[in-house]
């Protein structure tokens, strides 16, 4: 099978990497990709947000699959443009999407489907946020309504901080704080049959301590050793199949992969957000432990046919990510500062250990920065305490002038102190 994925950064090239290693994908191509995943698959460039540019390449190509990573290009309908021209894609509908690409849609299915979830208020007049804010008291949580790269989520002490982040956006959701530790979940569905992967935690904050600005994601691990043992099987109950299900009745069946971002707080699990894609960074610890070769699985999902699969199959090894990130992120992130020590990573720390492209590009026979979240080390070991110790030593072979990382990703989960 010929495979097609579209995206650039780390999710894409541990996706590409993933099905790179699927014994029945015959060729693997990626739009436009990165410097990373060029070693594992044929680029191509295309606007990965022209759904007819899309579905012509994968036409020219004759793949059997497209697979859709990033979230914009699905809300802005590529995976329906594709389906039309009758090809599979792994990828909800622009309808289907909005699960992800406003958040006041969202909490609107989790209220028809009866999905735990924080009360909230949808805030369109700076009286309206005063007022919300005032209700549900601090820490503030004020969500920008749409898409917003990972970055539009503010939660404060701060009144004046979270009234100015309201105002900087056009309609936002105010939010209660939920207590406890988070937990990111993800599920592949066909739009009835719901197959949940295992859950990861990640690290949001741009600082160790979980101090400083939200980003994307600094790093994640998996598996949770704290987590209780029905946790996936609860989720999957109170969760993840009513939001399918109450999709599909709508006559919006979301197909693809539905992303759970959850809180384990005092009165039980509460959803905080849902994705409508392969949430990045935890995507790289979930593949890394998966057995079942991936391809066949997105394309069930993607032709309907996700319940005559057999299950999963898992390794027991944990795994961690730490990103690497650029001078300066989260705010005006540096950019084409040259990448040193990738091959002494290949060399010396593989197959327990690998770099996953975000944030970068070739220059000549150089790899240089080209984004905020650069590289996410990924690693794998035994026990969470082994996978972090192989990710930071090679993360330490890594050089980026004025690169940032955190150092206690997994640290508590493994009963370590630091990295």
């Amino acid at each position: 099978m010929k495979v097609l994925v579209i995206g650039s950064g780390a999710r894409e090239h541990a996706l590409c990497r993933s099905l790179s290693l699927d014994p029945d994908v015959t060729e693997l191509h990626c739009a436009p990709g990165n410097a990373g995943v060029a070693e594992v698959a044929q680029l191509h460039q295309v606007d990965a947000l022209d759904g007819k540019a899309v579905a012509a390449l994968a036409t020219e190509l004759g793949v059997g699959l497209v697979v859709v990573g990033p979230e914009a290009p699905l809300v802005a309908g590529v995976a329906d443009v594709v389906r039309e021209a009758g090809i599979p894609v792994f990828g909800p509908s622009r309808e289907a999407a909005q699960l992800e690409g406003s958040k006041a849609f969202a909490k609107d299915v989790m209220a028809a489907a009866g999905v735990p979830t924080a009360r909230s208020y949808v805030c369109t007049t700076a009286d309206e946020v005063e007022e919300a804010l005032d209700a549900f008291g601090a820490p503030y949580v004020v969500k920008d309504d749409g898409l917003a790269a990972g970055k539009g989520v503010v939660v404060t002490d701060d009144l004046e901080a979270a009234k100015a982040h309201a105002a900087d956006c056009e309609r936002v959701v105010i939010e209660e704080y939920l207590d406890g530790p988070e937990v990111s979940l993800f599920a592949v569905t066909d739009g009835e049959t719901v197959l949940p992967l295992q859950p990861a935690q990640d690290f949001k904050r741009a600082l160790d301590g979980d101090e400083g600005p939200n980003t994307g994601g600094m790093g994640a691990y998996s598996p949770l050793p704290w987590a209780q043992p029905k946790l996936v099987e609860d989720v999957l109950e109170s969760v993840l199949q009513p939001t399918v299900d109450e999709m599909r009745r709508r006559g919006t069946p979301f197909s693809g992969l539905l992303y759970a971002g959850l809180a384990i707080t005092s009165r039980g699990v509460r959803v905080i957000e849902f994705n409508a894609r392969f949430g990045d960074p935890e995507t790289q610890v979930v593949l890394a432990r998966l057995r079942t070769p991936l391809a066949g699985v997105l394309l069930a999902a993607a032709n309907g046919t996700l319940a005559d699969l057999e299950p999963l199959r898992w390794s027991e090894d944990a795994a961690v990510t730490v990103v690497v990130a650029s001078h300066n992120y989260p705010s005006t992130p540096r950019t084409g500062d040259p990448i040193t020590g990738l091959a002494e990573v290949a060399s010396e720390d593989a197959p327990h250990a690998y770099v996953l492209h975000a944030g970068t590009r070739q220059e000549g026979d150089a790899v240089v920065s080209a984004g905020g979240r650069v590289l996410s080390v990924t690693a794998t070991g035994a026990d969470l305490a082994e996978a972090r110790r192989r990710a930071y030593t090679a993360v330490g072979r890594i050089g980026l002038e004025g690169s940032r990382h955190r150092t206690d990703i997994a640290a508590r989960a493994a009963g370590a102190d630091g990295a």
